[in-house]
């Protein structure tokens, strides 16, 4: 399996300080997050040199920037025509530097409109921006998250998608966690879409906090066998937003690799 982690572990780090982090804990891939402020700069504002620069160090270190994590949301009407904008430019920094996936949110759903409309109005902007993709090697993956952590729902946005640039975001934690599904039944219903994953443990007691995958509720192993079944080539990415322990990254990959070898996975 191929582990990554998001900015959020390091939000403090320069790039390449992030992708030295990445290395020395284990993982071989970094997801920036976008618009959060955080250090690495990767962002829509940069500039074609400051692309080529960023794209450059990522090759040389021989770190994969596996995923752009955004914070567009595609299902509100209102808020539609500026997220769409802020997906195209997210669209045009990835092929800039090679990220070959864009984490994208559904977001939450307006008020008076039916689920069936939401799921409707969510496979045509997906579409829309599949569109104009064209070629280039990008997959827009929206996240089990918020309106839409329920996996049928997500697998019924996927089924009326006709674009070819469209996946799912499997984060573990939010269907569990929010929607009470099963980890097998929510793999069920994403299994033929699912193009990118965010692992981490965590609770929703007492508001979301993330805790270690170790002895959650959360059975990463599980997930593992059944991603193996499917032999799912993609990214495992750590999500742990303001989780500060020392050593946890290092920490959380072995506990993945136990895992994985204790699942028989290869």
């Amino acid at each position: 399996m191929n582990y990554a982690f998001m900015s959020f572990s390091c939000p403090k780090a320069t790039l390449a300080e992030a992708l030295d982090l990445v290395k020395a804990s284990g993982y071989s891939g970094f997801e920036p997050r976008t618009d959060a402020g955080h250090a690495h700069g990767i962002e829509t504002s940069m500039t074609p040199e400051e692309r080529r620069e960023a794209r450059k160090l990522a090759e040389e270190k021989q770190i994969a920037l596996c995923c752009l994590a955004t914070s567009v949301k595609l299902s509100g009407r209102r808020a539609r025509p500026e997220n769409m904008d802020a997906a195209r430019r997210a669209i045009e920094l990835c092929a800039d530097l090679g990220i070959p996936r864009i984490r994208v949110f559904g977001g939450p759903i307006d008020e008076g409109c039916t689920r069936r409309e939401a799921i409707e109005e969510t496979a045509r902007a997906l579409d829309d921006l599949s569109d104009e993709i064209g070629s280039a090697d990008i997959c827009l993956c929206m996240e089990t998250h918020d309106s839409w952590c329920e996996p049928e729902h997500v697998a019924a946005v996927m089924r009326l998608c006709r674009g070819t640039h469209v996946g799912v975001n499997w984060d573990l934690m939010h269907p569990l966690l929010a929607a009470h599904a099963d980890m097998r039944e929510t793999f069920g219903w994403l299994k033929p879409y699912i193009s990118h994953v965010h692992i981490h443990g965590g609770t929703y007691e007492g508001g979301v906090r993330f805790l270690p995958i170790e002895g959650n509720v959360i059975d990463h192993r599980l997930a593992l066998e059944e991603l193996a079944s499917i032999r799912y080539d993609g990214w495992l990415s750590g999500e742990w937003i303001n989780w500060d322990r020392p050593g946890y990254l290092a920490g959380e990959r072995e506990t993945m690799r136990r895992y994985e070898r204790e699942a028989g996975v290869r």
